[in-house]
């Protein structure tokens, strides 16, 4: 029986049964259709906005079945996607009605410990790449939610608690492993195809499919002080200004996040704010516990806090701290700025649009990032935005399809007022699906852009990966 899938044009396209299963039988990993067992949840991903439905799911088990996934496509010019943590808020890992290409099973790490390096399969998770490095007290530098995955993190630029000391994600790539729109392998790295290397740092999936990643590593934990300390809403300048000020100075072996947001009904908080707004700050030290415990105590006696987590723990639990406040199968939507740095207008407005939140489980987020990114040239990666010292994250979070329209106007507003507080720049990976060719120049700039679509030009003249964020043709 023929299969239609959607084609690269947007029309149907029919594939013979032949095909089919000629393709079935080079690829070792289950092919699912609509009707088949396990195609539901394989094609769900983090952000339950997402609602697609792709004609074919391929689950590969290696890079082999990556090469086969790219060669049926190519020979059908078929719309596909590639997944690997689903956790990108546009929901790129999914299309509609083309071949989803599901790297979810790869899921292999090898560390290094002696050369402190590690090399992850794209599949990977941050919590299955911290597991093992942690192992041997190492860690790369990766995002804030375990369940966040690698490669998706990495193309995109990526940061996290050890960001202020090594810079973006990308910056700490020793190679990657990639499948090119030729359904070729090879090896990008800063001695072969050094160019292709350079995109693959920050420029998004456009250019190939990254099957391994090799992270330089460095020494953490296993334990380091970390948690968080919350204050009444009612504080929320007060403690915004005390996190202005606090990370300003603070060494690199320490980053802030700073969090407003309805108090939820979490064990750690005392039970009569639940509900109530609140204001928090979550702190890594990741250098010695106790050194952080003295620079950390001025910070904790600020206003009065209502809890205080903030102790000893190991770093894989830290890297899961933020895990419950994005669990899979909510509706997210979400806008993003950088900050050169937070003035008095940026805290007023950012206290004045907290109190408008329509979700308790919506959040305004300042990730404190400056450090070792603002050293390097503004063109060393398409990561770029060198000028940056915060991630702005307006988050919107809700349960109810009904209350779409209610959070994403709450945080277009808020993005919107707090416009004149950005660098101009953004963060690709928090651009939504509806966010087009002028935020994508936000991300990246004009010379990056005229580097990256010269190369895209060289490696994917026909724009083949097209179903990302970033610059197509």
């Amino acid at each position: 029986m023929t299969i239609e899938l959607k084609g690269m044009d947007g029309a149907a396209v029919q594939v013979a049964p032949e095909a089919l299963a000629a393709f079935k039988a080079a690829f070792r990993g289950p092919v699912l259709a609509p009707a088949d067992a396990g195609y539901e949840e394989a094609r769900k991903v983090w952000n339950a906005v997402i609602d697609r439905r792709p004609g074919l799911i391929a689950r590969c088990t290696g890079t082999m079945d990556v090469v086969q996934a790219v060669r049926f496509a190519r020979e059908h010019r078929l719309l596909h996607s590639v997944r690997s943590g689903g956790h990108n808020i546009a929901g790129l890992a999914v299309c509609e009605g083309g071949l989803m290409i599901d790297m979810s099973l790869l899921r292999g790490v090898w560390v290094d410990a002696a050369e402190r390096t590690a090399r992850a399969q794209a599949g990977c998770t941050l919590a299955n790449l911290d597991r093992e490095t942690q192992l041997h007290g190492l860690a790369a530098v990766l995002g804030f939610v375990s369940e966040t995955g690698i490669a998706g993190l990495t193309v995109g630029g990526g940061f996290g608690y050890l960001t202020r000391q090594h810079g973006w994600t990308c910056d700490t790539v020793l190679s990657m492993e990639v499948v090119t729109a030729e359904a070729k392998v090879v090896r990008a790295s800063e001695t072969e195809n050094p160019e292709l290397f350079w995109a693959l740092r920050g420029g998004s999936g456009n250019f190939g499919i990254v099957t391994s990643f090799e992270y330089r590593l460095f020494p953490v934990g296993p334990e380091i002080l970390g948690g968080a300390i919350a204050w009444r809403g009612e504080d929320a300048a007060q403690v915004l200004d005390a996190f202005r000020e606090f990370s300003a100075a603070a060494p690199r072996e320490l980053t802030m996040v700073a969090a407003l947001r309805i108090a939820p009904p979490a064990p750690w908080l005392p039970r009569e704010i639940h509900g109530k707004p609140m204001a928090a700050i979550f702190v890594c030290y990741s250098g010695k516990p106790e050194d952080g415990e003295a620079l950390l105590a001025p910070l904790r006696k600020i206003g009065s806090p209502v809890a205080d987590i903030v102790t000893r723990r190991p770093y894989v639990q830290m890297q899961s701290l933020l895990d419950a406040t994005q669990p899979k199968g909510r509706r997210y939507y979400w806008k993003s700025h950088y900050l050169g740095g937070i003035g008095r207008d940026a805290i007023q407005l950012a206290a004045e649009h907290a109190s408008r939140i329509v979700s308790p489980h919506s959040a305004i987020l300042m990730f404190q990032i400056g450090g070792a990114l603002n050293e390097l040239p503004p063109d060393h990666s398409p990561a770029g935005n060198r000028d940056a010292e915060y991630v702005l994250n307006i988050a919107g979070a809700w349960e109810k399809p009904e209350d779409d329209a209610a959070n994403i106007q709450w945080a277009k507003d808020t993005f919107e007022a707090m416009k004149p507080c950005s660098t101009g720049g953004t963060y690709i990976n928090f651009l939504t699906q509806e966010e087009g060719a002028d935020r994508i120049a936000a991300a990246y700039g004009r010379p990056t852009l005229d580097k990256l679509a010269a190369l895209k030009r060289q490696w994917d003249p026909d724009d083949f990966f097209r179903h990302t964020k970033g610059l197509t043709g």
